[in-house]
């Protein structure tokens, strides 16, 4: 039995050795493809076959991104130059007032009572002087006399324009066209100079402040412009620089700037969060490859371009780099065929052929 079992193990084997080159078990992967298929990138007749972009010159915006806020035209605190209680308030939150209009009162009873006496004396003074004068002409009185006389009407006359300048500090007026903000004092109330009545703002133009790095101080100047953006809202707007500040902050490294922008809408807020876009320089005919063309090397960095059917490499000097472009300074022109695929595959003086060209 065991003998019968050893026959048929050997059998067996035999069997499989023979049909093992029909099973094409260990046939080469390049056999089992059809005669005549490209290779990875390679093409028909031994090319590679990569994709080109013919390089043509285009507009280029040396552009700086930084942050800053919204700022009014103008505003300030409405504050009353004396203490005293507030008698009126003619203004209302949030609404527009005119330069000039009167916006609150602060009792002045006492100030007008003083002044009313001050006329009845100017009055009576410019009387006496007159007479003094007349009888001065006549030689009846000494000029001593007729200048005591004067003296009285000129001491009462700036008593008067004292007291008038007073009254004035009692009602406070709009200094500029303007928003008033919230109030936090109402008619009645007792206040000093120190007490906030609230706040006016003109916010049209508004100011847009940012800074940028003290190195680009020599590329900015007044009437650059601007474009920035607001918080939670896609438009664009722009703007023109109109101020810049003389002094790099030792601190930060950096140079503050002021711009305006056209706020009829009122939609710039101040105290808004923007994110401004300051274009530094303009090219009308720059040179700018894609990225992935590029190949950094210890020596600098290469591309390579179609030359007579064959890959061609060249080293080049670049500039600004943009999202997905590089601007090339030196070592292209215009019209050359850039290659921009296969970049790794690449040798000098490979034959290519484009399979897609831009």
């Amino acid at each position: 039995m065991k003998k019968t079992l050893i026959t048929v193990a050997i059998v067996a084997v035999v069997i499989f050795l023979l049909a093992l080159p029909k099973l094409n078990l260990f046939k080469k992967s390049e056999e089992a493809a059809p005669a005549g298929a490209p290779q990875g990138g390679a093409a028909r007749g031994g090319k590679l076959s990569v994709d080109a972009i013919i390089l043509k010159p285009s507009q280029l915006d040396n552009k700086l991104n930084v942050t800053g806020s919204v700022l009014p035209n103008e505003s300030l605190e409405l504050k009353s130059e004396v203490s005293g209680k507030i008698t009126s308030i003619y203004f209302r939150e949030g609404k527009w007032v005119r330069k000039g209009d009167l916006l609150f009162e602060t009792n002045a009873d006492e100030i007008e009572a003083q002044l009313e006496k001050q006329r009845y004396n100017r009055k009576l003074n410019e009387d006496n002087e007159f007479r003094q004068r007349k009888l001065l002409e006549k030689d009846a009185i000494s000029q001593e006399e007729y200048d005591n006389a004067l003296n009285r009407l000129n001491t009462t006359e700036a008593d008067i324009r004292l007291l008038e300048t007073q009254l004035n500090k009692t009602r406070i007026r709009a200094p500029f066209d303007g928003v008033i903000g919230l109030r936090f004092v109402s008619e009645g109330a007792y206040i000093s100079p120190s007490t906030v009545i609230a706040t006016l703002y003109n916010i049209s133009p508004a100011k847009i402040e940012f800074a940028v790095p003290g190195r680009y101080s020599t590329q900015i100047t007044p009437g650059k412009k601007i474009r920035f953006t607001i918080e939670s809202d896609l438009k664009t707007y722009e703007g023109a620089v109109y101020a810049i500040e003389p002094r790099i902050d030792p601190d930060t490294r950096t140079l503050k700037i002021r711009a305006l922008a056209d706020n009829r809408s009122g939609v710039l807020l101040p105290g808004q969060f923007i994110k401004v876009e300051l274009i530094l320089e303009s090219m009308s005919n720059a040179i700018l490859v894609p990225t992935e063309a590029v190949i950094p090397e210890q020596a600098g960095k290469k591309v390579y371009i179609l030359d007579k059917g064959k890959a061609k490499e060249i080293f080049i000097e670049t500039g600004i780099r943009t999202a997905n472009a590089l601007e090339v300074l030196s070592g292209l022109k215009a019209n050359d065929t850039l290659l921009t695929t296969g970049i790794l595959q690449l040798r000098p003086g490979m034959d290519v052929q484009i399979a897609k060209l831009n």
